[in-house]
Formats: structure tokens, sequence, C-alpha cells
């Protein structure tokens, strides 16, 4: 079972995602206030705080949100996750595996820019909500495969 490390949320797309104390995740919707909440495939984002901390060695002032990712996730290999699995968060949140990796817009964020690689194109996940609730930063989260 793994944990939240982070949850970030924008209210405007194309801006870094702010590190919150907890946000409400809204079945079929996202995150209240998040840029990228709506009736769509990818309503929340997920990244591994390993794979963070590996970018962190080049760049040691990133800080979370910066990758645009709403979780950032530890202790939970992501890895292992394929569309169709579900996260489960505290025992009650559902959130369902719908794409996994995002190409960066504009040939390239910043962070590849800088460091010749982004981690999001192929490990970031994207999920919709099953069933909501309140998510926050030391919440449990483990896999369950369909």
């Amino acid at each position: 079972m793994g944990q939240i490390d982070a949850v970030c949320i924008s209210p405007k797309k194309g801006i870094i995602k702010k590190q919150v104390d907890q946000a409400v995740l809204e079945t079929n919707w996202g995150i209240t206030g998040d840029a990228h909440a709506g009736i769509w495939h990818r309503q929340v984002s997920l990244l591994a705080a390993e794979s963070i901390a590996t970018v962190k060695k080049k760049m040691p002032h990133i800080k979370h949100g910066v990758f645009a990712e709403n979780l950032v996730v530890r202790e939970l290999n992501l890895g292992d996750v394929v569309i169709g699995d579900r996260l489960i968060i505290d025992n009650s949140i559902i959130l369902e595996v719908t794409q996994i990796g995002k190409e960066c817009h504009n040939n390239g964020c910043a962070i590849k820019k800088a460091t010749g690689n982004c981690i999001m194109p192929t490990e970031g996940l994207f999920a919709k909500v099953i069933h909501g609730g309140v998510v926050k930063t030391g919440s449990t989260i483990e896999i369950e495969s369909h």
C-alpha cells in the first residue's frame, strides 16, 4: 500500500499546480477547483514521488505540481498499473486509470528542455473519478487490478 505525498491543483490550464493540504475529488468530474476537471477521461493525473526524486537530482529546485500532476504517490509501483485498473484512496475513493503517459505541450515542457527528458509522457497516469471524497497528504492508496 502506498500513500499520497502531495495534492496539487491549479485554477487555469498551462500554469504550475500548487500543493494544497487536501482537495475534494468529485465523482465523474475530478478535483474541485482544478482546471483539468470535467466530464472527460483525464480528470486526475498522478506521478510517482520516486520518479520526481530522480528529476530533482538534475533540478533540485522543482516542487510538486511542476509536471501538472494532481497526486504524487509514494511506495506504489505505478509502472505495474494498466488501463482499467482502479486506485483506491483511503478505502473509499475510487479512481479508474484511463490513460498512461501524455506528450508535453509545445515540443517539450521546460523540464524536458532543461534535462533532455520528462517523466509525464512515459510515467504519468490519468484517471477518472468513479467514487469521490476528500484526498489529503498522507492518504493511503492501493491498486485494484481488473
